[in-house]
């Protein structure tokens, strides 16, 4: 864990614009990780604020079909429901439907999380996946080229809800996490330190009714059990957030570029 977090932050005015905002920082990442490795592993999470950049990402009449290096990417999922890859509460189905129906990524390709398994077969079921794919040894961490967070209202990120038992996971990759708070309801999500080892990590969150859990976690006391999203530390101490003007109304004015920085300590 850095000792210091750079937290760079990008306001947009509103949320089309986000999206777009959106979908060129995905396109500039890949191209940048599939220029200096050969391939573009990234990890992306559910909700309707990804989706739009999706949507944007499928469109033929967007410029950012046609400039993805589709043949260079490997998609993963940050974490899942347990239900069905056709259920409607699906971050699989949701990404299929705005995104995969419309771009040439072949199945072995895309990694999905199988949350119409029992969860812990599932987790470890991806965990044996990230490992295969990424070649893995021992306790080695596979290391994503992007991952792509949101945050909900209670400050979880990915499935790592406040006062579950996967925030104390340190060895494992992926895991089943039971979310009382969530309908009582299980999840498969990656563990944060999978999530810090990345070599980009952002938080994509738009709307005023987020404004306040933002301002919480990212200028607040350091309380992760309570506000897990604080818990994402890159390794390589910068943290990047896409932000509409709701979401970013009670953090410290961006520039006039719409640019802002904020400093954490350990």
């Amino acid at each position: 864990m850095p000792e210091k977090l750079k937290i760079v932050y990008h306001v947009e005015p509103d949320a089309g614009s986000l999206a777009q905002k959106a979908a060129q920082y995905f396109v500039e990442k890949v191209e940048q990780a599939a220029a200096a490795r050969g391939r573009a592993r990234i990890a992306i999470s559910g909700g309707s604020t990804p989706k739009a950049a999706f949507k944007l990402l499928g469109d033929a009449g967007q410029p950012w079909r046609a400039r993805m290096p589709w043949d260079k990417l490997d998609l993963w999922w940050v974490d899942e429901r347990c239900v069905p890859p056709n259920d409607a509460d699906s971050n699989f189905r949701m990404t299929s439907e705005a995104l995969l129906q419309y771009v040439p990524l072949k199945s072995d390709q895309i990694h999905r999380m199988e949350g119409e398994l029992e969860p812990e077969i599932a987790a470890a079921r991806y965990e044996s996946e990230l490992r295969n794919r990424f070649r893995l040894e021992g306790a080695e961490t596979p290391r994503f080229d992007l991952v792509q967070l949101g945050m909900g209202p209670d400050g979880h990120t990915a499935s790592l809800f406040p006062h579950t038992q996967a925030l104390n996971e340190l060895g494992r990759l992926a895991v089943a996490n039971h979310v009382p708070a969530a309908k009582d309801t299980w999840r498969i999500t990656l563990t944060w330190p999978v999530i810090n080892q990345a070599v980009e990590v952002f938080f994509l969150i738009s709307g005023e009714d987020k404004a306040k859990i933002l301002k919480e976690v990212f200028t607040g006391q350091r309380d992760p059990d309570r506000l897990p999203s604080q818990l994402i530390r890159p390794a390589g101490g910068i943290l990047t957030l896409l932000l509409d003007r709701g979401a970013a109304a009670q953090l410290p004015a961006p520039d006039a570029k719409g640019l802002g920085v904020l400093e954490r300590d350990s």
